[in-house]
């Protein structure tokens, strides 16, 4: 992951301080007292460390809060990221570099989590943009996505109504010729009744033409554009393409162009299916980070206010 300057020297203040905080926790951790978070250094690196942790959680306040817009967003995600990651140092140094019992080994462990989901979360954060691009070329406004799939499949509807809509006619040569039969005689009928049977005739020629690409689609890409997801088979570029030569051998050389259309709006439809899975893995992650994120500042207090009483 490539890190820009000013992350860089966000990187660089942290790594700074956080050596300087080891080297000073030498000297107390050779003293003959075993190192406690009660003790003045404890305090001092505990005090440090909570308070980076607030900083880091009032991002989530400010964000929902608009009178404190106070500085730049990108200041504040900077410090939420680089303070949120340099608190968890101190915080171990303040706890003796120990995970200890009880409600201490809880916090200690719910920070750990909390760290690395937020890592994690920075790191999707850095790199879905340039993945999206590269996977979702088509990329949509995420909310239009239920709009798009709608206009998709009206799209499809067409190109495979204007490729097989002789089919239609077959219901049209048995009405017109009783209506021949029944408003005309002799002669005339029997010429009527003859025209109707060749065009009756024609239609299921043509009909038996596009009965392998109107049967594709009914049948199986229909319902993928209705509504497409990642277990149906042409949501898998290579079996879909499998599929569309198979009808390709099928049909005359006049449906080509309309089946080359169709894998268009498929492969339109596995984008889409593409973007909404990177956008759950992108916001998932905060399904994670923040309810932890609070449930730490809540017990973290609670920490502080029983060791403040006992």
């Amino acid at each position: 992951m490539r890190i820009d300057k000013t992350h860089r020297k966000w990187a660089i203040a942290t790594l700074a301080i956080c050596v300087a905080a080891v080297v000073l926790y030498v000297p107390y951790a050779l003293r003959p007292e075993t190192p406690s978070g009660g003790s003045w250094p404890g305090l001092v690196y505990g005090i440090a460390g909570f308070g980076m942790m607030v900083y880091a959680g009032v991002l989530g306040a400010r964000k929902k809060v608009r009178v404190w817009r106070l500085g730049r967003a990108q200041t504040w995600m900077r410090g939420h990221l680089w303070l949120g990651l340099l608190s968890l140092p101190l915080i171990m140094l303040h706890a003796g570099l120990t995970f200890g019992v009880g409600l201490t080994a809880v916090l200690m462990w719910l920070f750990v989590v909390v760290v690395v989901s937020g890592v994690a979360g920075a790191w999707l954060q850095h790199t879905m943009p340039s993945r999206l691009l590269r996977e979702v070329p088509m990329e949509t406004i995420y909310d239009q996505i239920a709009h798009v799939r709608a206009q998709l499949l009206d799209e499809a509807d067409t190109v495979v109504a204007e490729a097989c809509g002789k089919l239609e006619l077959e219901a049209v040569a048995p009405a017109a010729r009783d209506a021949y039969d029944r408003t005309a005689g002799g002669a005339v009928a029997e010429t009527a009744t003859a025209a109707a049977a060749a065009l009756a005739t024609t239609s299921r020629i043509d009909a038996e033409e596009s009965a392998p690409l109107r049967e594709f689609y009914m049948q199986e890409m229909r319902a993928f554009v209705k509504q497409a997801t990642a277990a149906h088979p042409l949501a898998d570029a290579r079996t879909a393409a499998a599929r569309f030569e198979k009808v390709r051998a099928l049909v005359p050389a006049d449906f080509q162009a309309a089946i080359a259309d169709l894998e268009n709006i498929c492969e339109e439809e596995r984008q889409l299916i593409r973007q909404s899975r990177l956008h759950r893995v992108l916001h998932g992650w905060l399904l994670v980070h923040v309810p932890l994120s609070i449930a730490l500042l809540v017990l973290a207090v609670v920490h502080i206010v029983m060791a403040l009483r006992y």
